[in-house]
């Protein structure tokens, strides 16, 4: 109380009840809060040493409401606002219009910016505490609360029409500028069922930050609780995990850009009309497409495709294929969820393990989704995970850049490295390179691989078609290429039409 840094009401601090019991809530706007929340922040960590902080309960929510003051147009304005949908008064469970913040400013004025400054002032202490790059999740939010913090969408209910709005709430996130953001897989409110869990997880794998939480008094919901769940989660997280370099990237580039990492399909189809009231669909960065079931008991699902080839994640031989946008029925049995990465696209990605570090430590892998109309682009940013600035000069950071094109009977990609001493004072490797979205190959003839200072002719690698005589197109797979991630090659692969 020394520190006379908490919102006050009547000359005192006020006095709300939450989780903890009674409480006084930090004012964010004193400039000498920040230095209170540090050393609280430095008191905890000494006792619990955690990496990140979790704000909840931080619009300011309150266990009780305290009643207006006399002919207050603050705690009872002229204007009602429609609180929670039901006509609430303005004050209801939340921290009273009329306190007072630092420089006399009203609650009623600062109310909505209590999420942002208290995420602006964690992140200062978290990072001013362990020196290193802090993760902060927060319910609050308001304009650029996405350059401190994580998201998460608040508290839906475990109801398929909420696993189906959590597809439109996240892409509102991220071109709001808060790109890191999830919401709670299988619901939070109520008591979930098999299905829609194991629906829930199979679309909420593939949210930008993925997290299953649930109220106390509704039934458990791990993952692991049913066997049908457990198998797809296991499925779609491993395919989660193997683009986590994918995902990585799209991180750095909101980071430099502002650019959302799950997009509506109209942020890269702009000129496809189409496009622009599809919400059951999404992609992350400019590639990947993700096409979910959102019902209950379907086991189809309409799928809007711009136009392109499309090859199945978890199948590299299914594909889809459209001159002009139109909608396909595509099969999606309860294991399954359909996702998609578009020709031209070169994605990097790694191994399957139990946990993101151990998944850095596997050698990379670059899948090239040819395109025989299009230049091929993609990139691959790495750090250390822990420098506070993502790419700052003179950081532990590179970033590779590959490009492809295909030309007749050959397939060109080559990468270009910037800062590339820091990947390669790490060992990284790429292991195997698959091209996908071949045009018919009767076989093989050759392939040429170069660094600067090496060219390889059908050495070591091992080269091999995956032949689908039912399949549109054909998958080719170069393994033990053994090329480190910071030196830049190129890779000629030529094939010859059946």
């Amino acid at each position: 109380m020394q520190a006379d840094i908490f919102i006050k009401r009547d000359g005192v601090p006020y006095l709300a009840e939450v989780w903890p019991g009674p409480v006084y809530f930090p004012d964010f706007v004193n400039p000498l809060t920040e230095t209170f929340w540090t050393g609280e922040i430095k008191i905890f960590r000494d006792f619990l040493p955690v990496d990140g902080l979790w704000l909840d309960m931080n619009e300011l929510s309150n266990f009780i409401t305290s009643p207006p003051m006399p002919n207050s147009t603050l705690d009872d304005p002229a204007y009602n606002i429609n609180n929670q949908g039901i006509q609430r008064p303005i004050n209801n469970k939340t921290v009273p219009a009329t306190s007072l913040h630092f420089g006399n400013l009203t609650e009623y004025n600062v109310h909505n910016l209590y999420g942002l400054l208290e995420c602006k002032a964690t992140h200062a202490a978290l990072t001013n505490v362990i020196g290193k790059r802090p993760f902060i999740l927060s319910r609050s939010t308001f304009v650029s609360s996405g350059k401190y913090a994580a998201h998460w969408t608040g508290d839906n209910a475990a109801t398929w029409e909420d696993l189906a709005y959590t597809i439109p709430s996240i892409l509102n996130f991220g071109l709001f500028g808060i790109p890191m953001v999830g919401a709670d897989i299988c619901g939070f409110s109520g008591d979930t069922t098999e299905e829609l869990c194991q629906r829930w997880i199979q679309l909420g794998a593939f949210y930008p930050f993925a997290r299953d939480h649930s109220e106390i008094n509704s039934i458990r919901q791990e993952l692991y609780l049913w066997d049908s769940v457990a198998a797809t989660a296991r499925k779609v997280l491993g395919l989660r995990y193997r683009l986590l370099p994918y995902f990585y990237t799209l991180m750095y580039e909101a980071h430099k850009k502002g650019i959302p990492i799950a997009r509506p399909l109209f942020f890269t189809f702009p000129q496809d009309i189409h496009t622009y009231e599809i919400n059951s669909q999404f992609l992350l960065g400019k590639g990947v497409m993700v096409s979910p079931v959102l019902k209950s008991g379907v086991v189809s699902v309409d799928a809007y495709f711009p136009t392109g080839n499309w090859f199945d994640l978890f199948n590299y031989s299914n594909s889809v294929s459209t001159n002009s946008g139109k909608f396909f029925t595509l099969a999606a049995p309860r294991d399954h969820i359909n996702v998609h990465v578009r020709e031209s696209n070169i994605i990097a990605m790694q191994g399957e393990a139990m946990t993101t570090k151990a998944t850095r430590k596997t050698p990379f892998q670059l899948l090239v989704a040819v395109s025989n109309t299009e230049h091929m682009t993609g990139e691959l940013f790495l750090d250390d995970g822990e420098e506070v600035e993502m790419g700052q000069e003179g950081g532990k950071w590179s970033l590779v850049r590959f490009y492809g094109a295909s030309c007749g009977d050959n397939v060109f990609v080559r990468s270009e490295v910037e800062n590339g001493e820091f990947a390669l004072s790490q060992k990284w490797i790429i292991n195997k390179v698959t091209f996908i979205g071949l045009e018919k190959i009767g076989r093989l003839k050759v392939y040429e691989l170069s660094t600067a200072n090496k060219t390889n002719l059908n050495a070591n690698p091992i080269l091999k078609a995956k032949l689908d005589n039912n399949a549109k197109f054909q998958v080719a797979e170069i393994s033990r290429v053994m090329l480190p991630v910071g030196k830049e090659f190129n890779l000629q692969l030529t094939t010859q039409k059946s």
